[in-house]
């Protein structure tokens, strides 16, 4: 479980990400630049993260920061977290074309979203969320 120190407390991050989708995201990034990673609330694909170029999304009034996972920052909406908030998020990669706008579909892969429940002393130290 990837952590941090922030004053002098270890804190549990939210989010990680597999080796494998790490390497499509180093391409990804090669190839278009600053990068974000946006988790879909059920439009196009379903709930999977959707990577787009930074320059091109638009931040919503409710959208937050998860954290970051391969120097790409990771949000949701507000709404969405409401699900999450208990939840440790490991993005995957699969072979697959999926059906959103997102940069690794033309690879023939597509990210995915794999959760599980925070024990309970994880979820006395998170990493903040920031709005």
């Amino acid at each position: 479980m990837p952590t941090t120190k922030r004053a002098g407390i270890m804190k549990i991050s939210r989010l990680s990400i597999t080796p494998e989708a790490e390497a499509v995201l180093v391409t990804l990034h090669k190839t278009h630049g600053k990068l974000v990673f946006h988790q879909s609330g059920g439009c196009c694909d379903g709930s999977s993260p959707m990577c787009l170029k930074k320059s091109e999304f638009m931040l919503g009034a409710r959208d937050i920061l998860i954290g970051e996972v391969g120097n790409t920052p990771f949000y949701m909406s507000q709404d969405q977290f409401t699900y999450f908030k208990n939840m440790h998020i490991n993005i995957d990669v699969t072979a697959g074309r999926g059906s959103s706008f997102s940069l690794e579909i033309p690879l023939g892969v597509r990210f995915l979203t794999v959760s599980r429940l925070f024990t309970d002393d994880e979820l006395q130290n998170l990493e903040e969320v920031k709005a």
